[in-house]
Formats: structure tokens, C-alpha cells, sequence
């Protein structure tokens, strides 16, 4: 069986997010996908709180299992859970640009193989031949785009899973207000 997973913030989750996951599982022959959702991320701030977050990653990912994790670094992540040594962490190419500045990632890269989603725009930097796959994803999308977009009263509809919208909009999460501009 072999084991994808694919962690973040996802604040929020959106398609773009949904879509590399279906574009792993397909590409890369996953069986299965843990989606991770980071409570602190060591390297950047979040908007909305990690219970919040995990309830939307839920509603974005219903067939794929969701859990919540306390290690701010993804080498600490693995490192308490041997058993997804040797799975497939997956990330998008912009991701990949900074992965030699995240901690310890030689650690990382002798647990996992990176499973990295080919974006237009994205140069793919030569980070760990022999322990990278490639795969396509033409998704735009970015959870700091949406957040701009909420803030400035857009409908974010068009971008995010229909049941991940229904909870941002009855939570009012990231500013959404129940009364929106159309996006274009």
C-alpha cells in the first residue's frame, strides 16, 4: 500500500489543494492520503484557529483522512510517526524552492520521498534526485490569494470546495462577511 501525505496550514483549504491530491493519488499510484494540518506552523502565521482549520481540511478532503498535528517542523512530524517512514510527502514546486531551509531537511528526505506537484511558473530546483517524483497540477490558487480576496468582501466560491464555503461564510472565517461582491 503505498501512503501519500500532504500537510499545511490550509488556512484555508481550496481547490487548488483538492486538486493535488487527486493529481498525486492518480500520478503517483497512492492508496491512500493522510492530510496534515499544521496547529503552529514554524515558518509562517495563521489566520484562523487549528481547530477551525481542521474542521474545513475535513470538509475539503471527505474521503481521505485528516489529522491534526502539534509539530511546528515536518521532521519532527515524522519523527513521531514511524510508521509513515518511507510514504510520499507531497508539496507544490513552490514549496520545493525553500525546502533546503526547512529543518534538518537531509532527515527528512531519508524518511519520506517527496512527491512534488509540477506548477506552471515553477522551476523545479534540483533539491534530492532519487527522492523526488513529479507530477503535473495546473492550479492557481493560493490560500494567501483567497484570504486578500475574503478580506476585500469577494465570494470565494469559485475557489474553494462548496462545503469548505458553507463553513467559512456560517463562521464568518478570514473576514468572509454573508454579503459579497461577485469575483471575476
Amino acid at each position: 500500500m503505498r501512503l501519500g501525505l500532504f500537510g499545511g496550514a490550509f488556512d484555508p483549504p481550496h481547490n487548488g489543494h483538492v486538486a493535488l491530491v487527486s493529481a498525486a493519488k492518480r500520478a503517483l499510484g497512492l492508496d491512500r492520503v493522510i492530510v496534515v494540518v499544521t496547529a503552529a506552523p514554524g515558518h509562517k502565521d495563521v489566520y484562523a484557529p487549528a481547530e477551525a482549520r481542521l474542521a474545513l481540511a475535513r470538509a475539503a478532503f471527505p474521503d481521505d483522512e485528516v489529522v491534526l498535528d502539534e509539530h511546528p517542523r515536518t521532521v519532527d512530524l515524522l519523527r513521531a510517526h514511524p510508521e509513515w517512514h518511507g510514504a510520499v510527502f507531497l508539496l507544490g514546486a513552490d514549496e520545493l524552492e525553500g525546502f533546503r531551509s526547512w529543518k534538518e531537511p537531509d532527515e527528512v528526505l531519508r524518511l519520506v520521498t517527496l512527491g512534488v506537484a509540477a506548477r506552471p511558473g515553477h522551476a523545479l530546483p534540483p533539491v534530492a534526485p532519487g527522492r523526488t517524483e513529479t507530477f503535473a497540477l495546473d492550479e492557481p490558487v493560493t490560500s494567501r490569494g483567497l484570504r486578500a480576496r475574503l478580506q476585500a468582501g469577494e465570494n470565494v466560491s469559485d475557489a474553494v470546495p462548496a462545503a469548505v464555503w458553507e463553513a467559512i461564510e456560517r463562521e464568518g472565517l478570514y473576514g468572509a462577511r454573508r454579503s459579497y461582491t461577485q469575483s471575476a
